[in-house]
């Protein structure tokens, strides 16, 4: 069974007397322990989603599950349990993230405390978070002794403090250079393979997505496309190979398929289309 379920999601935001559609009924399902980016334009309806993955939007209609908690019923109880031991947060911008006069250690025994963690049990526990960022030397010194790769890195380590099952990223490496946006990747992996956490990166960088094994393209409130990584082997030994990524367009509940731009408009297609079968293909024509 997915870790993670959204069918027909649609969120919906009043703005004075007009509504604007966020979400248009999107369908999307990750497993348990995977490790996936969800990329988009501005507007996508990206940064929407990953806020009601997170607890913190109501979706208007639709079905979402997160392992066993209906994010579309959940008390406002239920809601702060959730927040606070299912999902971690990772925000582009710190100030979100950490307190700047505290340590970086104290930074990440935060939440412990406040869900009632303490003494050596909590401080063993921050102090391996730390070392798994890379700055277990760096435990004592505050926020603004850090730079801003080495505070990203804290925010993560503060954000695996009570052990989630998900980490939610929103642009985790928008506010730092190549190199360390690089190192963050890696520690995303290296968290996933020791603690088994889903880890979903929301993004506009393609390349960073095409650094995980899964992405897909939301595009007007909806999934469009999705992209696999695959193993594609040549005449080369065995050793050498390149990793790529198959791209798919997406079909949702409904049988709707969103035709990506660039090949509308490369055979000039407008707002209707030929839709012939032949053989085993579907084929989408200019009328």
């Amino acid at each position: 069974m997915s870790f993670i379920r959204c069918e027909g999601l649609v969120k919906i935001y009043k703005v004075a007397d007009l509504e604007v559609f966020a979400l248009q009924g999107l369908d999307l399902t990750v497993q348990a322990g995977e490790v996936m980016a969800i990329i988009g334009n501005s507007g996508s309806g990206k940064s929407t989603l990953l806020n009601i993955l997170g607890g913190l939007d109501v979706p208007s209609a639709g079905r979402c599950f997160v392992g066993e908690y209906d994010l579309l019923r959940m008390s406002a109880a239920k809601r702060v349990q959730y927040q606070r031991e299912t999902v971690g947060f990772v925000w582009q911008n710190n100030a979100r993230n950490l307190i700047p006069y505290l340590t970086a250690m104290e930074n990440v025994l935060l939440p412990m405390q406040l869900a009632g963690k303490a003494g050596r049990p909590a401080r063993s526990h921050a102090r391996e978070l730390l070392e798994a960022v890379g700055l277990a030397d760096r435990a004592q010194h505050k926020l603004l002794s850090l730079s801003g790769g080495e505070q990203q890195r804290v925010a993560i380590a503060l954000a695996l403090a009570n052990q989630p099952q998900m980490l939610l990223a929103d642009e985790p490496t928008g506010n730092v250079d190549t190199a360390t946006a690089a190192r963050i990747l890696e520690i995303f992996r290296d968290v996933n393979r020791r603690w088994g956490t889903s880890i979903i990166i929301v993004t506009h960088d393609r390349g960073l997505a095409r650094a995980v094994d899964r992405y897909v393209l939301i595009r007007d409130g909806k999934v469009a496309q999705e992209a696999v990584r695959r193993v594609v082997l040549d005449d080369a030994p065995v050793a050498a190979h390149e990793e790529t990524h198959e791209e798919l367009a997406v079909l949702d509940s409904a049988g709707r398929l969103q035709l990506p731009r660039e090949l509308m408009q490369q055979i000039g297609l407008g707002d209707r289309a030929r839709v012939e079968v032949e053989g085993d293909r579907i084929v989408v024509r200019k009328p």
